[in-house]
């Protein structure tokens, strides 16, 4: 195979442990940039940056590879990868190690998701990878194994134009991929209201996170029995079965 350029990104940040663990990978494949958010991103879903100018600068990761740390969101990152900062466009875009798992609606609110999916709308081939795990330095052999064979299934076979892939792994060694859907879940969300030393109320989001069907396909199903979750996704929303039938009404 042929060195390809491959451009890591993620949600937690250029310093995280995940995306160092990410690149490390992605460098046995070809040329690796990493072009990731200055700070924390979790959980800002696919916003872009319209209001404040956009900063880029180059960084050093706590594993001495250099990258450029953007001052904006995950989306961001990959728009401004693609028209301003890379000189060569990328044959693959990873997006990860997130920390904490992207199963389920998860996927719909990660920041880690919106940047491989930013990459598919730019028309390149995309995978994120997160570890199911909010731990600091978790055991990622079973994710980089995992993503080590998806880079190898991309690169052989390629994606649909708009498809993505989005990996689940638990911490530990690798056990195996299961080729999953996304499960139908939610999270039951509860705000605590306190108040602060001013006597203003202020609130903390808590929940707790519901799946709401079954089947021995679903993502989460798969990460509970140890094994690495696989779902393609496509970022076309349109529901199809009810746009034929109020066409035939």
């Amino acid at each position: 195979m042929s060195k390809k350029n491959i451009l890591v990104c993620n949600d937690d940040g250029f310093f995280s442990y995940g995306i160092q663990q990410l690149a490390e990978v992605a460098s046995e494949f070809g040329n690796v940039i990493v072009i990731a958010p200055d700070r924390q991103q979790s959980a800002v879903g696919h916003a872009i940056t319209i209001q404040t100018p956009l900063r880029a600068n180059k960084v050093k990761m706590p594993n001495g590879m250099d990258a450029i740390a953007v001052t904006g969101t995950p989306a961001d990152c990959v728009k401004l990868a693609h028209d301003k900062l890379l000189d060569i466009k990328p044959d693959l875009i990873l997006s990860g190690i997130n920390h904490g798992s992207n199963a389920g609606i998860n996927m719909l609110y990660s920041g880690t998701v919106s940047a491989a999916t930013e990459g598919a709308i730019l028309g390149y081939p995309a995978i994120a990878v997160s570890c199911t795990t909010f731990d600091e330095r978790p055991d990622m052999s079973g994710c980089q194994e995992t993503a080590r064979i998806l880079i190898e299934k991309v690169f052989k076979h390629g994606l649909p134009q708009g498809t993505i892939l989005n990996a689940n792994i638990p911490a530990g060694p690798f056990k195996g991929i299961k080729w999953t859907r996304m499960a139908k879940s939610r999270y039951v969300e509860e705000y605590d209201g306190r108040i602060d030393p001013y006597n203003r109320p202020y609130y903390w989001m808590t929940g707790k996170f519901e799946i709401l069907e079954d089947g021995d396909d679903l993502d989460v199903l798969a990460i509970e029995q140890g094994f690495a979750s696989v779902t393609p996704v496509q970022y076309d929303l349109t529901d199809y079965a009810l746009l034929k039938k109020l066409k035939e009404d």
